[in-house]
């Protein structure tokens, strides 16, 4: 090889600047090029971790390129990322903070230890998923020691007789972070607020009903476990919607404060009048015969009884039995 041969080393700056102008990827593509299974990429994006951006057609969000190259580029890069993704049910996450099955529960129903996902397992019970490096942090923490270690306070363990679970509530905090999150705009922050509330506490809430329709397009679907109607839905239903009272005074008020914003952004669209408005100066009344399509132009008029007479005069014009009397009548 000759000793003159330029060799050019292709730098990250120059591969990000590169793959900018292309097009995006989708979700699901997205997933596969950095290694991640479908549940791990919506999590991530969920967490911040993952940028996306609304696609401009419609229909979802994307990824951009530079965003994968990105985080390729981080150290550590797949296994970092999937760490930082990792979730963990109440059986590793006991082992990971060094207590019994029994008290990593109670912990997570006083709302000390926040799931991060869920699902039913085939006898319909509720499986809390949590982030194992947030389990790593409370463990490692010596404010928490003695609740790892010693006796539950008696206000606490007064709290758990009542029954006491605050991982659904606990739950729908983190998922409304999540959306309010991706929303890029005031009518997608009011239907992820809206998401929470059943659809009675929304109607009282905004009453007007092109608004409420208009806000149903930005409400994001819940979580799907079983067929509509099925006894697993209506746990999901249960889980994904707000109980407590003062959650859902808490969900009023916000839902009001975010349609006031999103009216204000951009009202919500209406049907068009059907008839135009009369010209300045114009009778109304006289619209309809001034109009050059009017119902009153389009039919004919019905023929007088004179006519009808006029026309029968002559039999010869007649067809049929009815003619053939007339003739021989005459």
């Amino acid at each position: 090889m000759s000793g003159n041969t330029a060799t050019h080393e292709v730098t990250p700056t120059a591969r990000t600047a590169a793959t900018r102008g292309r097009a995006p990827f989708s979700q699901s593509r997205a997933a596969r090029e950095l290694g991640l299974k479908r549940s791990e990429f919506d999590l991530a994006v969920h967490l911040g971790h993952i940028r996306t951006r609304p696609a401009e057609a419609g229909g979802g969000r994307h990824v951009d390129r530079a965003e994968v190259e990105r985080l390729r580029g981080q150290e550590g890069f797949p296994e970092a990322l999937r760490q930082r993704v990792a979730t963990v049910g109440t059986g590793e996450g006991s082992a990971i903070m060094e207590v019994t099955a029994a008290r990593f529960t109670r912990l997570a129903r006083l709302g000390l230890l926040v799931p991060v996902t869920f699902h039913l397992n085939r006898y319909r019970a509720v499986v809390w998923r949590y982030l194992a490096d947030e389990l790593r942090e409370f463990a490692v923490d010596a404010k928490n020691a003695s609740l790892l270690n010693r006796p539950l306070p008696e206000a606490l363990r007064g709290q758990l007789d009542t029954g006491l679970d605050l991982r659904p509530r606990n739950w729908r905090g983190r998922n409304l972070g999540f959306l309010l999150r991706q929303a890029g705009d005031p009518w997608e922050r009011a239907g992820g607020v809206a998401s929470l509330l059943d659809p009675v506490q929304i109607s009282e809430i905004v009453t007007d009903p092109y608004e409420r329709s208009h806000l149903s397009r930005f409400r994001p679907p819940p979580p799907v476990h079983g067929a509509p109607g099925s006894p697993a839905a209506h746990l999901t239903e249960r889980i994904t919607t707000a109980q407590d009272l003062d959650e859902i005074d808490l969900l009023r008020t916000d839902l009001a404060r975010a349609v006031r914003e999103a009216r204000a952004h951009r009202p919500a669209p209406r049907p068009a009048s059907r008839h135009p408005a009369p010209h300045p100066g114009q009778d109304p009344h006289r619209q309809l015969d001034a109009h050059p399509h009017s119902v009153r132009h389009r039919r004919p008029p019905a023929p007088r009884h004179c006519d009808r007479l006029r026309q029968s005069e002559n039999p010869r014009r007649s067809r049929g039995l009815l003619g053939r009397l007339l003739r021989r009548a005459t």
